[in-house]
């Protein structure tokens, strides 16, 4: 377990627990420490789903400006690709992932929130990349990641300017999924994320898969990877109980192993 990031696992949900008061910046610590709760909540076959969540506060400000500050050229050519990897670590993760958003979720935060699969956000959520207030651009993901999901006229707009994004906003554009009462963010996050508890692990995640590779892909690509994902899942016991179950007792009863 890290110093300023933790996994906690109750009832099949993992939350990636940033705590690095008093804004949760990401520092270079928070980075490989990210690197490393990803791979735990990967490598765990107790978590079903993950949360993303920075406390009742604050989810994220933004990367550690101080640390970058003094780095040269040469050292951000370094620190670079370790500071993507932390954001595409928790992308990665082969399972639904939903981000918990609460107050400010801002440049590095506003990028680690877009690698979720969804995002919760609390009535008065802050979320924007105001990189280009420094001088700079968003550099973990926040060009790509945001301009595939809001399309890029809105995300020019909001990285051109660097202004801040209000939830009611955030949702109109579909920057976020839902947004809730403050003090029922992470409560509604974690219930989103337990009904996979029991759900066809192999599944979930051949569909989280299919998506995201897909996206990236021609259309007759993407098919092609949609077919193969389809055709592999009649190898796992999963889908011998879901279909022999439907057959027996119809839709929704169905006992699922994770296998």
């Amino acid at each position: 377990m890290g110093e300023l990031v933790r996994l906690e696992v109750e009832g099949g949900v993992g939350t990636i627990r940033l705590d690095r008061p008093k804004m949760n910046a990401i520092s270079v610590q928070v980075q490989d420490e990210l690197v490393e709760v990803a791979r735990e909540a990967t490598a765990r076959d107790d978590v079903k789903a993950v949360v993303v969540y920075g406390g009742e506060r604050v989810f994220a400000a933004g990367n550690d400006v101080k640390e970058m500050a003094d780095m040269s050229h040469v050292d951000m050519v370094k620190r670079s690709r370790p500071l993507q990897d932390a954001v595409t670590a928790v992308a990665a993760i082969p399972k639904p992932v939903v981000a918990a958003v609460t107050g400010y979720a801002l440049g590095g935060g506003c990028e680690l929130a877009l690698a979720a699969d969804v995002r919760f956000a609390a009535e008065d959520a802050v979320l924007g990349q105001p990189e280009v207030l420094l001088g700079i651009i968003p550099g973990a993901g926040g060009t790509q990641r945001l301009a595939r999901l809001v399309g890029p006229s809105k995300a020019k707009d909001i990285i051109f300017t660097g202004r801040f994004v209000k939830a009611d906003e955030a949702l109109a554009i579909g920057m976020v999924d839902r947004v809730v009462p403050a003090a029922e963010v992470y409560e509604q996050a974690v219930a989103w994320a337990r009904q996979f508890a029991g759900a066809a692990t192999y599944a979930v995640r051949a569909a989280k898969e299919s998506i995201d590779a897909g996206l990236e892909v021609d259309l007759a690509t993407g098919l092609e990877i949609e077919r193969q994902q389809f055709a592999a899942l009649f190898a796992t016991h999963d889908r011998e109980a879901g279909m022999r179950s439907f057959v027996d007792q119809g839709p929704g009863k169905a006992v699922f192993e994770g296998r």
